[in-house]
């Protein structure tokens, strides 16, 4: 079997491998998609309580509608928001069933990616040469199969940051006393569990993205709710600045609208707030409590639960032998890194991109989807189709599609770096004019091309915008 007739591979079923393995379905492209979980959609399922920012009518690829459509799906309607729940089983779910267990392998775990017969030292044949895809099942039993081209779709959601400061946990952080106390999701209070374990007890919220404003408006809504619920927002950042977004100015509206929520719970005293907080040690106190203390001594006392939203990093331990290029500080492709730096961009910024953007030394690998982005806060699930769109364009041969410019973001209306929070005055920046700092770049438009409708997604940790 020459390599032209393997298969490629997709690693992960979320919201990009499916809409990856769509493109190529609609393309006559031989696909296996690999997912770690039980179900499509895995991690998508485990903030099932969490509500997008974007309607139904931006969340769903178009070569998933053009494949459900004709088999009967019942479409949601298009103007509502749905949660992680609603996007798991009513579109996931479904586009997962149309691609067909002949496509779609769950239980299954990539463990490594490789050239047949080659480790990542060895040049001669090597472009040549099949990936070799490592898998281990969920019953143990390990496996082995050859593809044409890997598309790494696997997502960040499995590594969140920790709460220490300094990038590494805190002192403290991993022991036992802090097991209990110390998480790294967006709280289910519809869990009677969940909420009885923060209702009149003392949480403190850690992270400056839209998961801690997701946090905050629901724990402020506890707050109000069950006597002696103390709420403490700790920020590394020395000022809250633009932590709130750009309200009427963000041209998608629920993400503006989850900002000003959170101000005007900060405003109304139902959280205390804590700037140029850098978490150095988690320290057991009485009572099955912690005591968070910082690089400078200012300590957080009697805390109950730690929510600590501080974003994610890509799992990168599975591919040490694939020749990868990576930004030094972000572990994004280099042609992209410039493009997504927090340190610059917190706006609609990010240039439309695709497979040149998304290539690596190893020819026929790409990263798609939030593992593209490294450690970068901001991706848009649009981003990701329209990655995926063009990577499967070249694969079949398409290049003028693969290099064709195809998509428009929607601007936060905030200015400025979400990394520079030593400077406050650079953190607070805003256009004259009080509305996006940049805008978002023209589309490039050929006659009778439809430019794809704005799609967006938010999940816990602060990456997903």
């Amino acid at each position: 079997m020459s390599n032209a007739d393997l298969p490629v591979v997709v690693i992960g079923a979320g919201p990009v491998g499916l809409a990856a393995a769509a493109e190529l379905h609609e393309r006559g492209r031989h696909v296996l998609v690999f997912e770690r979980g039980l179900v499509a959609g895995t991690a998508v399922a485990q903030w099932n309580h969490v509500r997008l920012f974007s309607r139904w009518g931006e969340l769903i690829a178009p070569p998933a509608r053009r494949l459900l459509e004709p088999l009967g799906w019942n479409v949601p309607t298009p103007d509502t928001y749905p949660t992680g729940k609603d996007w798991q089983q009513q579109y996931l779910a479904p586009l997962a069933a149309a691609l067909g267990a002949h496509v779609l392998r769950t239980g299954v775990e990539v463990t490594g990616v490789s050239r047949r017969g080659r480790d990542r030292v060895v040049d001669a044949g090597r472009e040549d040469a099949a990936f070799t895809v490592y898998l281990r099942h969920a019953d143990g039993r390990e496996e082995r199969v050859f593809a044409s081209a890997v598309i790494d779709a696997s997502g960040t959601w499995g590594v969140p940051n920790p709460l220490g400061g300094d990038g590494l946990s805190a002192l403290g952080e991993t022991s036992a006393a802090a097991a209990g106390v110390v998480g790294y999701r967006v709280p289910d209070l519809d869990d009677p569990i969940v909420s009885a374990r923060h209702s009149g007890r003392h949480t403190v919220i850690a992270g400056s993205g839209h998961s801690a404003l997701t946090a905050i408006v629901a724990l402020a809504a506890l707050a109000e709710q069950a006597p002696g619920t103390r709420l403490t927002w700790v920020l590394r950042r020395g000022e809250i600045g633009a932590t709130f977004g750009g309200g009427d100015t963000d041209q998608l509206p629920a993400r503006g609208a989850l900002g000003e929520r959170a101000r005007h719970a900060v405003q109304a005293g139902r959280l205390e707030v804590v700037t140029g907080f850098r978490t150095a040690t988690v320290e057991p106190t009485a009572g099955g409590r912690v005591a968070l203390v910082a690089d400078s001594g200012a300590r957080v006392e009697d805390v109950d639960a730690v929510v600590a939203l501080t974003g994610f990093a890509p799992d990168l331990s599975w591919l040490d032998q694939v020749r990868l290029e990576l930004d030094s500080t972000l572990q994004a492709p280099v042609r992209l890194a410039p493009m997504i730096d927090p340190n610059v961009h917190s706006c609609g910024t990010v240039y439309p991109h695709g497979v040149t953007e998304l290539s690596h030394p190893e020819p026929g690998f790409y990263s798609a989807g939030m593992k593209s982005y490294g450690r970068a806060p901001t991706f848009l699930a649009m981003t990701g189709y329209e990655q995926v769109r063009s990577i499967a364009a070249e694969l079949a041969g398409d290049h003028e599609s693969a290099r064709r410019v195809e998509l428009v973001l929607p601007d936060t209306g905030v200015c400025g770096g979400a990394g520079v929070f030593d400077d406050p005055a650079a953190d607070t920046a805003s256009a004259p004019d009080g509305g996006g700092c940049c805008g978002a770049p023209a589309a490039v438009e050929t006659p009778g091309q439809v430019v794809p409708e704005l799609i967006t997604l938010t999940a816990p940790g602060p990456r997903l915008s």
